[in-house]
């Protein structure tokens, strides 16, 4: 059976990563979380001192959905990406990450203002560790 790719991303895959999925990490399927567990992983508390705990029920959400093999696309919070790369690789799962090219562009405003527009392009998906 194929692997899977499930998401802990705080965006929507573009068109370009879902077909760079399918064709570069051979997967089967793409598999989001629930509404609960994505609002958790897009919010994650900046005034707390520890989150460990707070990512318990992603935690249980990830175990209770991945299988061994299975990639996990994981970005958002520096802090929360570490300590969820940790616990798929004690899963047996493979972290990865989106790399993307940036390009920006400045316009000059006319009340004297420089207003800089970052465009994004997903490059490819790069394993957490390697």
């Amino acid at each position: 059976m194929a692997p899977r790719l499930l998401l802990l991303f705080n965006h929507h895959l573009t068109r370009e990563q879902q077909e760079d999925a399918y064709r570069s990490l051979q997967i089967g399927g793409i598999v989001q979380p629930a509404a609960s567990i994505q609002l958790m992983w897009s919010q994650i508390p900046a005034d707390m001192s520890s989150i460990n705990e707070y990512l318990q029920p992603i935690r249980d959400w990830l175990s209770s959905t991945a299988a061994g093999g299975d990639y996990v696309l994981i970005q958002g919070d520096f802090g929360a990406c570490y300590l969820m790369a940790r616990f798929a690789f004690e899963r047996g799962l493979i972290p990865l990450y989106s790399t993307t090219r940036r390009q920006a562009v400045e316009e000059r405003q006319s009340n004297g203002c420089v207003k800089l527009v970052h465009h994004f392009q997903h490059q490819r998906f790069r394993r957490y560790g390697l």
